[in-house]
């Protein structure tokens, strides 16, 4: 996986160089709140071959999940907010962008992120892009009608890493489910990353739920209670908040989770980190050492190799 170091020389001494794999994943996008859209999944970046030298110091930042929509001011459009996009999580020249924050009710749209939220229920809205374009999927679009002819208003679901995320439609009393993540084994074992959050659900009365989260932390979509948040170092969107109409009640949506960053460099190499990181290992995963970095404190640590 890994190519055997090479040399420069810089006329005083020589620059070694190895390559490393890595996954950078974002934040996810906070759900909004009544009828909200399921906030995206943070951006999904893995590869190998990064050329990398040692004794620089490289940038590590770990991306925190978007706030959840608030639900001040009221029962109606006026206290309903979107969710918030996630911040990007950065190591070296990779960025991985935050997930979007999903829409909230009565018909706002879904944000662009690593992968788009949701737009939210009761009117039609629009799904947010997944931009940059390759980390990602678009959040679903909501189609602006309620279920057989009932007082059913649903937001649509985040966009994951693999999939989009699933509109609302005439035909089922739903929320949206959110967005798939993808699966990735760098850490040693598989784990899903970058699930889209599930949209919110609004009615008087009647059995109704949210949307599903997405696999990989996504969040699932709230009904009469507030929304669940995505899954903290997954970079899972969070659930888009319901609507009690039996109590004319809006419903929080969910934060959205954090991400992570996952290194592996040659077992001949070792890592250092500045102070404010978090993080574990090195783990042995074959002929490689394996780091796992889930927090960062000031957006100004580093890590130096050896």
């Amino acid at each position: 996986m890994f190519g055997a170091p090479n040399f420069f020389f810089t006329g005083k001494k020589p620059i070694v160089a190895f390559t490393a794999t890595y996954l950078v994943i974002a934040g996810g996008g906070g759900g909004g709140s009544r009828f909200g859209g399921g906030g995206g999944a943070g951006g999904y970046k893995t590869n190998s071959g990064l050329s990398l030298n040692i004794g620089t110091q490289y940038s590590i930042l770990i991306g925190a999940g978007g706030a959840a929509g608030v639900t001040s001011g009221g029962s109606g459009t006026g206290g309903a907010g979107d969710g918030t996009t996630g911040a990007d999580s950065i190591f070296s020249s990779i960025t991985s962008s935050g997930g979007g924050g999903g829409g909230a009710g009565d018909s706002r749209n879904g944000l662009a992120g690593g992968s788009g939220g949701g737009g939210a229920g009761r009117f039609a809205s629009t799904g947010g892009a997944a931009s940059p374009s390759g980390q990602g999927s678009a959040g679903g679009n909501s189609a602006g009608l309620n279920f057989l002819s009932g007082d059913y208003y649903r937001g649509s679901g985040g966009g994951g890493a693999s999939s989009v995320g699933l509109a609302s439609s005439s035909t089922s009393p739903y929320g949206g489910d959110g967005g798939n993540g993808t699966a990735n084994s760098l850490s040693g074992s598989s784990v899903t990353y970058a699930g889209g959050g599930g949209g919110g659900e609004g009615a008087s009365g009647g059995v109704t739920v949210g949307g599903v989260g997405g696999s990989g932390g996504g969040g699932a979509g709230g009904y009469t209670t507030n929304a669940v948040s995505g899954t903290a170092n997954l970079g899972g969107g969070g659930g888009g908040g319901g609507y009690d109409g039996n109590f004319a009640t809006n419903q929080l949506g969910g934060n959205g989770g954090s991400g992570v960053v996952i290194i592996a460099i040659p077992s001949a190499r070792s890592a250092s980190f500045s102070g404010g990181v978090t993080f574990t290992g090195p783990v042995t995963v074959g002929s490689n050492k394996v780091y796992t970095i889930t927090a960062t404190s000031t957006g100004s640590e580093t890590v130096t190799f050896s």
